[in-house]
């Protein structure tokens, strides 16, 4: 048996970890033991816990309660903490995923003990050092053994960094496995689908009418931060309502909620919150966030994880970024990038909403994810303990 330590931090983590649990307790129970710790670097009860219960993903074992703060304040304890506990638990390898200040942390503390790093989401790029997570993902992607990677633009990305795919086992730092294998949010749509539609109530509690709404999530300091920005992208919603009358849904998270009335102007402010079609909400659970997502008709976000939560039920996608990771949705014409410019925005919106013919070809893999990353980290772990 082998044992890993999961890292997690943030919701889309929390979310993802379901995906790699449940390949792990419905086929190698027997040969995988997974110790979880979550970092608490996202400690709202709706954005965290609330995953835990729903998903069904085993409690964290530990806990480190870390807390929003400065980067380095809040990595700085995350590396203390994942380090202490990678001391006295003694696993295999520590498996981290994506991109936030908790991929990083775990990335260093193994890194600097020597201990193998499994990296989900490797080589996810978006060519832009000024956000957090693109610095995050590089630098884990270069400290770990086993790089999965959910499309083949991410193994061409590495393949430019110098990685190779050629590399043969034993798999270490310096010899690095590197591995198209899907997408694991792809597992958990699949799975979690059916699910939502028999317990997900959030059409009926919003008054809202499969494919007559749109869902929107703004959440990007890049975004929030900006009164131009912001100002932006409400400023298109607004007359996006109006021109074609049809309602917006926003599950406002915690970061934009805080600096609306901060960041946009007295008169706009006054009018995103009297727009009765602009529904603006709590943040939401997963199955909830599948049911919106699902039954959209088209999506608005600068969100990375709902974009292709967006691919996969087949649904536009318009981004509120400068770039993005998942060139693959720009390239088959599944989403525009438009960042927060106004015009560009309802220009993208209005093709959408005309055009009922958007292509949504294959690039996520079989729903298999999990028990692919399962079966590669037996090879490579348990030969190395013979």
């Amino acid at each position: 048996m082998i044992k890993i330590i999961t890292v997690i931090g943030a919701r889309p983590q929390i979310i993802k970890a379901a995906g790699l649990s449940r390949a792990i307790k419905e086929n190698f129970g027997s040969q995988i033991q997974e110790i979880i710790v979550h970092t608490g670097q996202h400690y709202d009860e709706n954005m965290s816990q609330v995953f835990f219960d729903e998903l069904g993903i085993p409690q964290p074992d530990y806990n480190l309660s870390v807390g929003s703060g400065k980067h380095g304040v809040q990595t700085a304890r995350m590396i203390e903490g994942i380090e202490e506990i990678i001391e006295k638990e003694n696993p295999d390898a520590i498996v981290v995923y994506g991109d936030t200040n908790s991929t990083l942390a775990a990335g260093v503390a193994a890194s600097k003990i020597h201990l193998p790093i499994v990296h989900i989401e490797a080589g996810l790029r978006s060519y832009n050092k000024k956000m957090p997570e693109e610095v995050n993902r590089i630098m884990c992607d270069h400290v770990s053994t086993l790089l999965f990677s959910p499309t083949k633009a991410g193994v061409d990305n590495l393949i430019k960094e110098g990685f190779s795919t050629e590399n043969k086992p034993p798999y270490n730092m310096d010899n690095p496995g590197v591995f198209h294998c899907g997408d694991i949010m792809y597992d958990n749509s699949l799975y979690f689908s059916e699910l939502s539609d028999e317990r997900s109530s959030i059409l009926e509690q919003n008054n809202l009418v499969s494919n007559e709404y749109v869902l929107s999530t703004i959440h990007r300091n890049d975004n929030t931060d900006q009164s131009e920005r912001l100002s932006g992208i409400f400023e298109a919603i607004l007359d996006l309502i109006v021109t074609f009358d049809i309602p917006f849904v926003l599950p406002l998270h915690p970061r934009t909620a805080k600096l609306l009335e901060v960041n946009l102007s007295k008169d706009l402010y006054h009018k995103v919150t009297s727009e009765k079609r602009l529904k603006i909400i709590p943040p939401v659970s997963f199955l909830d966030m599948i049911a919106l997502e699902k039954n959209a008709k088209i999506i608005v976000t600068d969100s990375g994880g709902v974009q292709k939560e967006a691919f996969f039920f087949k649904k536009p996608c318009i981004i509120l970024r400068p770039e993005t990771e998942w060139i693959e949705l720009v390239s088959c014409g599944a989403a525009q990038i438009v960042g927060w410019h106004k015009e560009k925005i309802k220009k993208a919106f209005t093709q959408y909403f005309e055009n009922e013919h958007t292509s949504f070809p294959t690039l996520f893999g079989d729903g298999k994810a999990g028990v692919f990353m399962c079966k590669k980290m037996l090879e490579t772990f348990e030969n190395s303990k013979s």
